[in-house]
């Protein structure tokens, strides 16, 4: 039941009921306008950064929609409804962790990506692309070392068990340093050792599919006699929980991450304004997934396409070569490491922004489960 729809059965309600009903447009505006870009662009990283801008808006007018409504949120079933959502948000910091892990798992790609561009090119991806006044002659020994990075950077993407290892091993936070004793010197993660946890650790047996399907468990619309008792406060508090699922799911799809999975059920009722758009993009990314050359693929993020296609070409024209080089096939090479160099400086230009979108994603969730609970105290112990 819509919240227009008991207008007449809640007198009290019609007060709230264009802040209610603002929320439910305001959600549909910015998810319609997320839905309208091109199918193979809805993952790329200005995309999903788009997507977090998103939620980050809509935590913030749901926080505030909370904040007016203080003296209900102890009131039953509002109490149940708000705490469901808050503990579907404790859930999502894990995928925030998750998803910072595959941030970090990246930049590992990067690195090899560097050796690979500094052996064919003419410099680091610190040159911005540019011309140098001085073309080396590329050589065996430029395409033995370009040859194993991208063997390397093969293993490491494709690799997903293994890879979902590593990562499990690694406890990180946001902004919070971690002198442990637990990354020694001569770990081979030392340098990423300054992350702890701020929910639980994602530990080597922690799946990010399960993880989904926890923070959907039981997200059902609110029944009629629900929506009445709460003056409509119930139907934000589902349009947040499918906000959030969704926008979890979409991070899980786009990045690495351990035990990667897209088999989540998820419904929405088309009688809410934002639905529509919500499930265009569901079945535009589920059937991008679906792609015969994104089926192996370890994320569907956009630039993760371009990295391994890039990546792949330019492998099978090593192997090709011999010597001693020819002009054309040496023109060849370099064409194609112009155009890895390209999409590595468009990764490199991209991650760190996503990064810092979903470390504030993380603090916003705790800082308003920390809100949330302390109006819960008030309503229990008045001053």
């Amino acid at each position: 039941m819509l919240v227009s729809q008991v207008h007449a059965e809640s007198p009290n309600y019609v007060s709230a009921s264009h802040e209610l009903e603002s929320f439910q447009r305001q959600v549909a505006d910015r998810f319609q306008d997320l839905a309208s870009v091109p199918s193979d662009e809805l993952l790329s990283l200005h995309s999903v950064r788009k997507l977090l801008d998103a939620f980050l808006c809509c935590q913030e007018e749901f926080r505030a929609i909370l904040f007016k409504n203080k003296a209900q949120l102890t009131k039953p079933p509002l109490d149940r409804l708000i705490a469901d959502f808050y503990e579907r948000s404790v859930k999502a910091l894990d995928v925030c962790n998750a998803v910072r892990d595959g941030i970090e798992h990246i930049r590992q790609w990067q690195k090899l990506l560097e050796i690979v561009l500094c052996a064919l090119g003419d410099g680091d991806l610190n040159n911005n692309g540019g011309e140098s006044c001085f073309r080396r002659s590329l050589g065996e020994g430029q395409f033995r070392r370009a040859k194993k990075a991208l063997i390397d950077l093969a293993i490491m993407m494709f690799d997903e068990k293994d890879s979902g290892q590593a990562l499990a091993y690694r406890n990180r936070s946001f902004g919070r340093n971690n002198h442990g004793s637990s990354h020694s010197k001569d770990h081979p993660l030392r340098s990423l050792g300054h992350f702890r946890s701020l929910s639980w650790s994602v530990s080597r047996y922690w799946s990010a599919v399960r993880q989904l399907q926890a923070i959907g468990n039981n997200l059902t619309v609110p029944r009629g006699n629900e929506v009445v008792a709460t003056n409509g406060l119930a139907i934000p508090g589902y349009t947040m929980g499918c906000v959030l699922l969704f926008v979890m799911w979409a991070l899980v799809a786009a990045i690495p991450c351990q035990d990667r999975g897209l088999q989540v059920h998820f419904y929405v009722p088309r009688q809410f304004p934002w639905a529509a758009p919500i499930l265009s993009m569901h079945d535009q990314i589920m059937e991008e997934s679906r792609k015969r050359e994104r089926k192996s693929s370890c994320g569907l993020l956009r630039e993760i396409y371009q990295v391994e296609k890039c990546s792949r070409l330019l492998g099978e024209l090593v192997d090709s070569v011999q010597f001693p080089l020819s002009e054309e096939k040496e023109a060849e090479v370099r064409q194609r490491v112009k155009e890895l160099r390209n999409v590595c400086e468009a990764m490199k230009e991209g991650l760190e922004p996503l990064e810092m979108q979903v470390r504030e994603v993380f603090h916003r969730i705790v800082r308003s489960r920390t809100d949330g609970l302390d109006s819960f105290g008030r309503g229990h112990n008045p001053e």
